[in-house]
């Protein structure tokens, strides 16, 4: 469409992103096997989770058709909050496929991460954004006076002198980017949750804000695991959203690329769509972990990480089966499944008063049109 945004993610998209599903898979095995050949020293993380089942099975489907292919080393980062389903799912994938998964943890765990810096709340761009506004103390008011500026560009000048190296921030709060275009639809901004800035306002947090967590037990962990290999192998997919839907700085479409480190980072399932991975559920007879196929998860990821929006259903489901890790759980993120729920009926109270101006304005046309 004429004048939309699309991100590198749409316009660098690989043909094979646009294949049925076996085709895609085939052309998927293909670049696996390619990319192996190409970098043989090899890490790949492995979470235990259904994308994870998914990419393990195609990457020693490739080593199959092809013995000579060199093996890969895999990693899984535990968190030291994981369901027993996962550990145990991840020693059963390494027998299925004869194949070593090494366990590594975080020299900082999760209990201290949140403690020290805070804890996620709605998703990891939200929860930066909101914790440097926490940190460095400016008014949402601004926000305010963006949107009543008449030249834009000029405010957003101003806003950059009065509150200096804090570009990003500004853009979170009022909705625009550094030359002070208005861009209130995309990601990276505190409205891309609907009401968010009113309601911050009107219910201030009173706890700290931040995913630096994730930082600490995963990224981290993974950054000094991955030392020294030639080829990055993860399963990050658009389809799951957040972060992992926009281009970042080491990469255009996601797919393949190398990294400011010099080494090569390879997402095999980037275009992969829920839909794909059913038929290839289905098609190859994959088992999933007991999260998904008994306690009736769609996802796992962190354990009650409160960026998933569902975090407080899904740890209903775990109760029953692992109530330690519940509490645990709620425990290390109460404050922001609370937050979070007074959030959703705010969000819920001001839909329904929009709704009904609407009804009422909507009649008032109507009879006078009369």
């Amino acid at each position: 469409m004429s004048g939309q945004y699309r991100s590198r993610v749409y316009t660098d998209r690989p043909d094979y992103a646009d294949f049925d599903a076996p085709e895609k898979f085939q052309a998927i095995i293909g670049i696996i096997m390619t990319r192996l050949r190409q970098h043989p020293k090899t890490i790949c993380s492995y979470s235990g989770g259904a994308d994870s089942d998914i990419m393990i099975d195609l990457i020693e489907t490739a080593r199959k058709i092809a013995p000579s292919l060199p093996s890969v080393r895999y990693v899984f980062f535990n968190t030291g909050l994981e369901m027993k389903a996962t550990k145990d799912h991840v020693k059963a994938t390494a027998e299925k496929y004869g194949v070593e998964i090494e366990e590594v943890r975080p020299k900082v765990g999760i209990v201290q991460a949140v403690r020290e810096h805070g804890v996620p709340f709605v998703s990891k761009i939200m929860s930066a954004g909101l914790e440097g506004w926490q940190k460095k103390e400016i008014p949402l008011s601004i926000a305010d006076e963006y949107a009543k500026a008449g030249d834009k560009a000029a405010k957003r000048r101003e806003l950059s002198e009065r509150f200096p190296k804090c570009e990003s921030i500004i853009n979170f709060l009022c909705c625009c980017n550094s030359a002070g275009e208005p861009r209130p639809d995309i990601q990276l901004v505190i409205n891309s949750s609907k009401y968010m800035r009113d309601f911050i306002s009107e219910h201030p947090p009173d706890f700290q804000i931040s995913a630096q967590c994730c930082d600490f037990c995963k990224k981290q962990v993974a950054h000094m695991a991955q030392k020294g290999y030639e080829m990055i192998i993860t399963g990050e997919r658009r389809d799951e959203g957040g972060m992992r839907s926009v281009p970042r700085k080491d990469n255009t479409a996601l797919c393949f690329t190398e990294t400011s480190e010099g080494q090569y980072r390879l997402r095999p399932l980037y275009y992969v769509t829920d839909r794909d991975k059913a038929w290839y559920k289905e098609q190859f007879g994959i088992r999933y972990s007991d999260a998904y196929e008994v306690y009736g998860l769609t996802r796992t990821g962190c354990c009650g990480c409160p960026i998933s929006y569902k975090a407080v259903d899904d740890l209903e489901l775990i109760r029953p089966y692992e109530p330690n890790v519940v509490k645990a759980a709620w425990n290390i993120f109460g404050k922001s499944y609370e937050y979070r729920r007074k959030y959703n009926a705010y969000k819920d109270s001001r839909m329904r008063e929009e709704k009904e101006k609407k009804k009422n304005v909507d009649g008032q046309i109507t009879m006078f049109d009369i």
